[in-house]
């Protein structure tokens, strides 16, 4: 693997229409050293098998993803969402990564307060981060673009973020920096450096905004390159913070998953030594 590629990792998201062999053996072929793995595709796979196949592949797992969905009030709701929480650490460790990224959840439907469903992702982190601790297990909190406050996270800001983090140990609870959600604010660069003065980066995801975004708005992550984003200067703020881990490419985009794999991986780890590095 070229120095340039030494801390790219695939985010399989990025690459969805390759199963898990056909992306280890991609990763393989072309020099890529670590992936980032989704429970959905390793649960089909199976866990422990999945873990086999990136092992003998010679892979780093960087992440696994997600966890999280933690604002609901219903209480049935509540203790299946700690359950599975703890079912993902339990991949993750088994997967060998100690990084589980967290996307927080929406309002529940008919709910209008956020400061509430924020504090109910902090009475979960209660429960999950001394669980996923002795597991070896990190919990990362990601900030999504605001758009998603309603359905998806009401963790909007690497503030937010940090505000939920804090109240834990680093060891237990850090954050996601993900360039596609935090580029338009102007505090995120204070904000990576309060994170990294904590020792609470705990992974670093890059994808490009572009517009206009498809309907639905999920699927917009722009290849590397193609948008508005400069990637080294993000790289910048959260390597003057002190991050010095892998960096990992997480696009949902409808045009890259109808083309062939190989080729998007291909393209993605030359777009990442062109605009990251």
């Amino acid at each position: 693997m070229s120095d340039d590629l030494s801390r790219f990792s695939i985010n399989q998201m990025t690459v969805r229409q390759l199963t898990l062999p056909e992306l280890t053996a991609a990763c393989r072929d072309l020099g890529v050293g670590s992936v980032g793995l989704w429970r959905a595709p390793v649960q089909e796979y199976g866990v422990e098998a999945a873990a086999k196949l990136v092992r003998d592949a010679g892979l780093r797992v960087t992440t696994l993803c997600r966890g999280g969905f933690l604002t609901a009030t219903d209480p049935d709701a509540r203790r299946e969402a700690l359950a599975d929480n703890r079912r993902a650490v339990d991949e993750a460790a088994t997967l060998g990564t100690d990084t589980l990224v967290l996307v927080s959840g929406g309002l529940p439907p008919g709910d209008k307060d956020l400061p509430a469903a924020r504090e109910r992702i902090a009475d979960a982190l209660a429960e999950l981060a001394p669980y996923a601790e002795a597991h070896g297990v990190r919990l990362a909190i990601e900030a999504l673009h605001p758009m998603y406050a309603s359905d998806r996270c009401v963790v909007s800001t690497l503030a937010q973020a940090l505000d939920l983090a804090e109240r834990f140990p680093a060891r237990q609870v850090g954050v996601t920096v993900d360039t596609y959600h935090i580029w338009w604010d102007d505090r995120a660069p204070e904000q990576i450096a309060r994170a990294g003065a904590g020792g609470r980066i705990h992974t670093f995801q890059l994808a490009d905004w572009t517009t206009p975004l498809p309907e639905g708005v999920l699927n917009g992550r722009g290849q590397l390159g193609d948008g508005s984003i400069d990637m080294r200067e993000w790289r910048g703020y959260v390597e003057a913070a002190g991050y010095t881990g892998p960096i990992e490419v997480e696009l949902f985009n409808e045009a890259l998953w109808a083309r062939d794999g190989r080729e998007v991986l291909a393209e993605t780890a030359r777009r990442f030594v062109a605009h990251a590095f």
